[in-house]
């Protein structure tokens, strides 16, 4: 018997904030809830790229943008985590119709996933992790910034897919991420998530550094010598995918960025 229903039954006050069966449906939040302590309330996953260890077992309810509704529904879970990509809107509607709780985490800014941690650790039951783990990130972000400050930031050029050409917007917590680096998102002004750019707007801007997570991408720019990026010979790999998973995972993820971005002159 879960513990909400008995002091329920037993007329006593029952914490808004406490659950018990928690479904993730994304990688990002599972290592949110792993972080915070609670992974021992989660009971399903969305799939998404490889598990963590600690959940390698748990039930799986589909896969990005392929939830299987009833799978879901038979973990009875009192709590979904969500990305805002990570379902349609006719499946969110469906699971609120249904009576379950759900929890939407789209941080655009650091400042918004330091937040996530307080909110997600209240919702679980994790409250004083939830404090802690944004306490120490706030705490390591400044810490960065001081050590990486540049008085003239990088133009950055961040490629995630070349055909067609897709980066980051302004909007992006990766783009806000950049700054701590000493670095700018050259398409900041952008407000779409990941939107489409020509090579010609990319040339126009002249980037200093070219970040990408394959190398062939990267050397397809040398076909333009005349872009500050390859002429200082500075196309690099995004150092840790961890970059691309809002999580506390992602203070030493951008760490070993800045120490990459350090060398760009």
């Amino acid at each position: 018997m879960r513990a909400t229903t008995l002091c329920l039954m037993l007329l006593l006050a029952c914490p808004a904030a406490a659950v018990e069966r928690v479904v993730s449906l994304a990688p990002s939040l599972t290592e949110i809830m792993l972080e915070l302590e609670a992974g021992d309330l989660l009971v399903g996953l969305l799939d998404g790229g490889e598990r963590p260890a600690a959940v390698a077992q748990l039930p799986s309810v589909g896969r990005y943008g392929q939830l299987e509704l009833e799978s879901l529904l038979q973990l009875q879970p009192d709590l979904v985590l969500l990305w805002p990509d990570s379902i349609g809107s006719a499946q969110r509607q469906q699971l609120q119709r249904l009576g379950i709780a759900l929890l939407i985490a789209e941080p655009r800014k650091l400042a918004d996933l330091a937040e996530n941690f307080v909110e997600i650790g209240a919702r679980v039951g994790r409250a004083e992790q939830g404090r802690r783990l944004q306490q120490q990130f706030n705490t390591g972000l400044a810490a960065l910034r001081q050590r990486y400050r540049r008085e003239q930031p990088l133009a950055l050029f961040y490629q995630i897919w070349d055909v067609p050409l897709y980066t980051i917007g302004g909007q992006q917590i990766i783009s806000d991420a950049l700054g701590v680096c000493g670095a700018e998102n050259i398409f900041a002004e952008l407000t779409l998530p990941a939107p489409q750019v020509s090579v010609e707007a990319v040339l126009e801007r002249n980037p200093e550094v070219i970040l990408a997570g394959v190398q062939g991408q990267l050397e397809a720019w040398r076909s333009w010598p005349g872009v500050a990026a390859v002429e200082r010979e500075q196309l690099w790999l995004v150092p840790d995918a961890g970059l691309e998973r809002p999580s506390f995972q992602m203070l030493g993820a951008l760490e070993r960025l800045c120490e990459v971005l350090s060398k760009a002159h």
